[in-house]
């Protein structure tokens, strides 16, 4: 904003459709009013100097986390496995792998959460297992073993050939052959992920059992992984083509996968999770995963009646195109699906997910870091974000990722995301006395959080006075939204709680705009440039360019 513009205009707010809060920022569960922040344990901090992060390494850093000024941590899995997707191949749903610690340390770091006010959600996987696990070992044995149909198990349909046109999402026939007993088994991933039956009542109850496990050693809720290919359908008919399909995409997109995903029976599952969690107090929170549509999303609330997921993930914004039309269709849309019971979540970036500052345009990281943390919804930030990183170049040499390592070169893999977290000037960043399992970004000298702490204008400062404002301001954190119509290529709305009013503007463009503001008038609580804080604002303003201004409203 070079400057203010104080003539009023003619020219009047025009509002669109608006959502009411549901609760006060004082009466909110924490998963409705608090902000999410993801850790990929591999990659955070280690502290034994294998290169890889560990348990021990993220409760050391905890006061980061609570200086920051984030509510929860959600860890992605640390479960013992042969790590062929890196702990989402599980052998034991009920331990830590040695490589991350001990149950010892995980009951460490949860104490250590708690007393901090953090709450922490962790990694479920109930699509699979890993075919170490010791129950597919006794499954593979004989058709006649008792964990046989713990798996799904089926005859090809004729000599080498597979019982249907079924694909893997890391591509390929989503079936194997096993010798052993001269049949099939079905994984919706690798084949060393073989799908888990969940139509079989002895798997379901064991799947529950592992989860109250871990709400008795304290945790505050799941991130429920894959949920969409939980069910499959028992016809095992082919699926149709996707007529969309093109050469340049994975090949899982060959087919529309109408009976491999979104089975109605998955929400029986996420009922039966949901029961379970609301027999613990302190509201123990689910989270499901599905790139779904708005209407799919939708269901996995379930009813007031028979409550599913407290918040399914909403990763719409991660494939929009990054303009102000885009961005407000989506949240439009989203808020118009959701149902009257359901609350909102924002996801920008995740370990699937090539990080923000590659996507987006040149600029626009900080318009992302505003958007994230002022719409109407719970925050998940991904962690190293808060920094402005982008994707770390791996070389084919150091690929560690199986998307990458089965389809080399098309750009599917997903190592550049997940490179280690930048802590100090130090060697490796601070991350590690050893070899690191990723290579570094480059850059981590002025990248790094221990920088970006001492510089007051810094994307790790906009991140912490952002997070601070959203905490102590009811409007923006569980406040009303309502969309306002503003310029070409910028996104504007209110936000409002407890008498309070909050305009935001955000500039997706690199040239200046200007907001018409009508009869409203106010001052400056943030700005993307951290600066002019407390300057009056009447008429309209100015935004410089991919600039976003929160102004409290008077």
């Amino acid at each position: 904003m070079k400057s203010i513009i104080l003539a009023l205009s003619a020219l009047t707010l025009a509002v669109l459709p608006s959502y009411k809060a549901t609760a006060t920022d004082a009466g909110a569960p924490w998963w409705k009013s608090g902000v999410v922040y993801q850790i990929y344990p591999r990659s955070f901090q280690d502290t034994n100097g294998d290169g890889i992060g560990d348990l021990k390494g993220i409760t050391q850093r905890l006061d980061y986390l609570k200086n920051l000024g984030v509510d929860a941590v959600w860890i992605s899995p640390f479960y013992p496995s042969p790590m062929k997707d890196f702990g989402y191949d599980v052998t034991n749903f009920t331990d830590v792998d040695p490589r991350f610690g001990t149950l010892a340390d995980f009951d460490t770091l949860v104490a250590e959460m708690h007393k901090r006010g953090l709450r922490l959600v962790m990694d479920f996987v109930p699509n699979h297992s890993s075919d170490e696990h010791p129950w597919f070992v006794e499954s593979r044995s004989s058709k006649d073993n008792p964990k046989r149909d713990w798996y799904i198990w089926r005859d090809g349909r004729s000599a080498n050939q597979p019982p249907n046109n079924w694909l893997s999402v890391f591509s390929g026939s989503s079936w194997t052959y096993d010798p052993t007993t001269s049949q099939y088994y079905y994984h919706a991933f690798l084949k060393e992920q073989p799908d888990l039956n969940w139509h079989n009542p002895e798997l379901r109850t064991v799947m529950l059992s592992a989860m109250r496990f871990w709400l008795e050693r304290g945790v505050d809720g799941f991130r429920i992984d894959g949920i969409s290919h939980t069910m499959e359908d028992a016809a095992l008919l082919d699926e149709p083509a996707d007529p969309k399909y093109k050469d340049t995409m994975p090949e899982f997109d060959k087919n529309l996968h109408v009976y491999t995903t979104e089975q109605p029976s998955n929400h029986s599952v996420v009922r039966e999770m949901r029961k379970l969690c609301d027999q613990y107090p302190g509201e123990r929170a689910l989270i499901t995963e599905a790139y779904i549509t708005f209407e799919q999303q939708a269901a996995y609330y379930g009813t007031p009646e028979a409550p599913e997921a407290q918040l399914p993930f909403n990763f719409h914004l991660i494939s929009a195109d990054w303009t102000a039309a885009s961005v407000a269709k989506v949240v439009a849309e989203y808020e118009a699906a959701l149902p009257t019971h359901g609350w909102p979540n924002w996801v920008l970036s995740n370990h699937d997910k090539h990080r923000l500052g590659t996507r987006l345009p040149h600029g626009q990281a900080r318009i992302a870091a505003m958007v994230l943390l002022t719409l109407r919804g719970t925050p998940t930030l991904y962690y190293a974000d808060e920094l402005g990183v982008k994707d770390v170049v791996v070389p084919p040499e150091l690929a560690q990722d199986p998307v990458e390592l089965k389809t080399p070169g098309k750009g599917f893999g997903r190592d550049p995301e997940r490179a280690p977290m930048l802590w100090d000037a130090t060697a490796n960043a601070g991350f590690t006395t050893g070899t690191p399992w990723l290579p570094l970004e480059p850059d981590y000298v002025t990248l790094n959080a221990e920088a970006q702490d001492s510089d007051s204008q810094s994307m790790l400062s906009l991140y912490k006075t952002l997070l601070k404002l959203r905490r102590a301001t009811p409007a923006l954190n569980v406040g009303s939204y309502k969309q306002v119509a503003a310029n070409e290529g910028v996104f504007a709305f209110i936000r409002e709680a407890d008498g309070q009013k909050f305009f935001v503007a955000l500039n997706f463009t690199d040239k200046p705009a200007t907001v018409t503001l009508g009869d409203l008038f106010g001052h400056v609580a943030f700005t993307s440039v951290m600066d002019q804080v407390g300057q009056s604002v009447a008429g309209a303003l100015e935004l410089r360019p991919n600039e976003g201004v929160v102004i409290k409203l008077d």
